[in-house]
């Protein structure tokens, strides 16, 4: 067995809870965060439902609704009288049989400090992180507009500079999928951007904005550098818990294998 397939198990059945609150009804039907979990838990797995933003789970919500109609017409139709439901449905419950005793055993997987950082000290190699930076940027058509950009820019500093460079980014950046986060960027290495920006960014201090616009293919960019980080190995504290998980998924997959192995020992298996 693969552990992609234990985490999708497992992160499906963690989805799941006994006192789920309750987002909104539809013909009198509770639609609950559990709903909206496994939604995402199969659309976009890890993603914690406490962060999403109001219009964002509006939408999940609004899909739910959707399902739960046409899962309503669809039981309304007799198709749990079908054979091929029947049969389905005999799957599924052997599936979530295996995903719910997979996911107790899991649970009692533990990992000590000590093991993670063995871990972490025999795989450095894998925790190499190139040097990357923080930053935002503004893109216009025009070299002009960038000049004028950067003017009024000049002299601010700190929390007003940043005030000013996120606003005049929603407003005037052709760039508007960044543009709508006030022309954030977040961290990114220096191959994932294209030359003219990234040796600019790179050859900025933190919190300075580009003297002079910079020119791409796509335009002129006015670039606030935020922050940076050094390349080298990433911080113990940092990949601590990621190390964890996957400390645990190993011994998880060897208990699994041990008892598969002592089941098959004792079973009669038969090829045809």
């Amino acid at each position: 067995m693969k552990k992609k397939i234990f985490f999708t198990a497992l992160s499906f059945v963690a989805a799941m809870s006994l006192s789920a609150a309750v987002v909104a009804t539809v013909d009198g039907e509770n639609i609950t965060d559990d709903d909206i979990q496994i939604l995402l838990s199969q659309a976009m797995p890890g993603v914690d439902t406490s962060k999403l933003n109001d219009d964002l789970k509006k939408k999940v919500i609004d899909d739910i609704v959707g399902r739960k109609l046409l899962l309503k017409e669809a039981k309304s139709s007799g198709i749990e009288k079908d054979p091929e439901f029947k049969k389905a449905l005999d799957i599924a419950r052997e599936n979530i049989a295996g995903e719910l005793y997979f996911k107790k055993i899991f649970d009692t997987i533990k990992v000590n400090d000590a093991e993670v950082k063995k871990f972490y000290d025999e795989n450095k190699e894998n925790f190499n992180q190139p040097a990357s930076v923080q930053a935002r940027h503004i893109l216009v058509e025009k070299e002009e507009d960038a000049k004028s950009i950067i003017s009024s820019l000049k002299k601010l500093k700190g929390d007003a500079l940043n005030k000013k460079f996120e606003e005049i980014a929603k407003e005037k950046s052709i760039d508007k999928g960044s543009a709508v986060r006030g022309g954030e960027l977040g961290w990114f290495g220096q191959s994932q951007m294209v030359k003219p920006f990234a040796d600019a960014v790179f050859s900025m201090t933190k919190g300075e904005v580009s003297k002079n616009p910079v020119k791409s293919q796509f335009g002129y960019h006015i670039i606030l550098k935020e922050d940076m980080k050094p390349a080298g190995i990433i911080p113990f504290k940092d990949v601590k818990e990621q190390i964890e998980q996957n400390v645990k998924m190993q011994k998880f997959q060897e208990v699994i294998k041990q008892k598969t192995d002592t089941l098959r020992s004792k079973a009669k298996v038969q090829y045809k």
